[in-house]
């Protein structure tokens, strides 16, 4: 006999709902996007499909049509009627009895939601505060997985110190990136913008693709290198890079205050240049 127990509930095994099998609730066994929109637009629609397919061929995930996905990705979109939204979607494996080892002919499982973003100008003006954490994730962060444990972990630490974002820094000494953001930092005397360099310990960040690019006749210099918390503290400014909120400057890192403990002025050159480039 096998038998499941949802709460106080027991039935048999095989009369439980395809959900509660979902190889994503057994195992984080899939992965995800998230898009927002700007004035009824949505940004950067194809460099967040090109990371989910790049996510889901690196899992070796199957049977997913791309134009399928960002077909209800735009249907849900236009239903909404809003202008300024954040979508999530994730596929999973699909949905079977636990086992480690995927059975054949699994059909993947799809789920999408869109909520109504509404912007905090506050803490674009303000700034926030930033805690490191350490580094205890998988060696395969570029993959979007729905596995998000140590993530949550970090923000847990990170609210509990009354700070907004938790920075994850390796075994190295390193900054890699933040619990659900880029990092970036800059130089003011060198007139550098400082971030780490792609590779398997960071998601390639879509919105650290665009701020890259908007440096480009700014004034700064773009520097990809790993800091240490240390030499991060001597940077007069930094800031994260997030979909849902962009650019976010950072004015306290680990209790200590970002050069003037205000928001940068290169800082705020980046914002302006990223407003218009989604205007």
């Amino acid at each position: 006999m096998q038998l499941a127990m949802i709460d106080d509930k027991v039935l048999p095994l095989k009369d439980l709902e395809p959900a509660y099998q979902d190889r994503g609730l057994w195992f984080g066994d899939g992965v995800y996007e998230v898009i927002r929109s700007y004035h009824g637009k949505l940004f950067a629609f194809e460099d967040h499909m090109s990371r989910f397919s790049y996510s889901l061929s690196q899992i070796g995930l199957t049977g997913v049509s791309i134009e399928e996905i960002r077909g209800r990705v735009q249907m849900a979109f236009e239903k909404s009627q809003l202008a300024n939204v954040r979508v999530y979607f994730h596929v999973t494996r699909g949905s079977e009895p636990r086992n480690h080892l995927p059975g054949k002919g699994l059909r993947p499982n799809f789920l999408l939601t869109l909520n109504e973003l509404i912007d905090h100008p506050e803490d674009k003006e303000n700034g926030v505060a930033v805690s490191t954490y350490p580094d205890w994730r998988w060696k395969r962060c570029d993959i979007k997985s729905l596995n998000l444990l140590p993530n949550i972990m970090a923000r847990m630490d990170a609210e509990k110190k009354g700070c907004y974002e938790a920075i994850f820094v390796n075994d190295n000494q390193e900054i890699t990136e933040g619990a659900g953001s880029a990092y970036f930092a800059i130089d003011g005397e060198k007139k550098e913008l400082i971030t780490r360099p792609l590779g398997n310990e960071i998601l390639p960040s879509i919105t650290r693709k665009h701020v890259l690019q908007i440096v480009e006749g700014s004034g700064l210099r773009m520097v990809e290198k790993a800091l240490s918390p240390e030499q991060a503290k001597r940077c007069s400014e930094m800031f994260l890079a997030v979909t849902t909120k962009d650019i976010l400057p950072v004015v306290k890192f680990d209790g200590t205050k970002v050069g003037t403990g205000r928001v940068g002025e290169w800082t705020k050159v980046l914002i302006e240049r990223f407003k218009l480039l989604v205007k």
